[in-house]
């Protein structure tokens, strides 16, 4: 079911780039909408900007997802849907630190397992609720060169997949969206990955916030900003080590320019 005028959404990771796009096109569609982010200066400059309300914190931790949830209640009345967008690109290498593996696993994959927990129940009563997951394609695919955001992007897209699996026949429609390179603050810092991440076209957050937009029309359950990563998908599941050898030579490819 589309989402209707009048009905509420919290966005996660909504001081800049696809989240406050994601957040500004629902305002824009009459949704009434909460932000957050870890940045309460840029997440206040936002909300001032594009009419949403702002509840700056951890959306990541148990107590933070808590207090989050609990905010956007008082001040909603009741969560329709729920954008986790919040995400890093933390780590580089087989010997990236422990440190940058363990922040990757909270905010790329708990925070949507903590949200849930105290999202799910309500829906469940009320035959309705919608889940969008940020994945990146990175979670249909890989990210050559960073094993934590590739392996927490997957596991991104495996909840999201197993909410879908197990709650669709109870009014609840999950999401993921799985744009390639967006021209954000990610893909500056990118260095050498740039040319990759952008092979088919840097996007907009804007175009991808559209895109997502379009999805709420008919539900469908990946959200693909950049079309050939359709193709990119399918290949990797039927031609799995011929993909893997492409990917390779592109990733020699980006060592020869490091």
């Amino acid at each position: 079911m589309p989402i209707a005028p009048d009905s509420t959404a919290v966005v996660t990771g909504a001081a800049g780039g696809i989240g406050r796009a994601l957040a500004a096109r629902l305002v824009a569609e009459g949704v009434r909408v909460v932000v957050n982010d870890i940045d309460d200066v840029r997440l206040a400059e936002t909300a001032k900007e594009i009419g949403a309300h702002p509840v700056a914190g951890d959306a990541a931790s148990v107590e933070g997802v808590a207090r989050l949830v609990a905010a956007a209640k008082d001040h909603l009345g009741q969560i329709d849907a729920w954008f986790g967008n919040a995400g890093i690109d933390r780590g580089i290498g087989l010997d990236c630190p422990e440190e940058d593996w363990q922040a990757s696993y909270e905010v790329n994959v708990m925070a949507h397992v903590r949200a849930a927990r105290l999202l799910v129940p309500d829906w469940v009563e009320r035959k309705a609720g919608r889940y969008v997951v940020t994945a990146s394609a990175a979670g249909l695919l890989t990210m050559v060169g960073t094993p934590t955001y590739s392996v927490t992007k997957h596991a991104a897209v495996a909840f999201a997949e197993w909410l879908s699996v197990t709650y669709r026949h109870q009014g609840i429609v999950v999401q993921a969206i799985c744009p390639q390179g967006v021209q954000t603050g990610m893909l500056e810092r990118s260095g050498p990955m740039a040319g990759l991440l952008s092979r088919d076209g840097a996007l907009t957050p804007e175009q991808v916030a559209d895109a997502a937009w379009a999805a709420t029309t008919d539900d469908r359950f990946l959200v693909l900003p950049h079309p050939e990563v359709g193709d990119y998908y399918a290949a990797r599941a039927t031609q799995t080590d011929k993909w893997l050898g492409g990917m390779n030579r592109l990733w020699q490819h980006v060592e020869g320019q490091a």
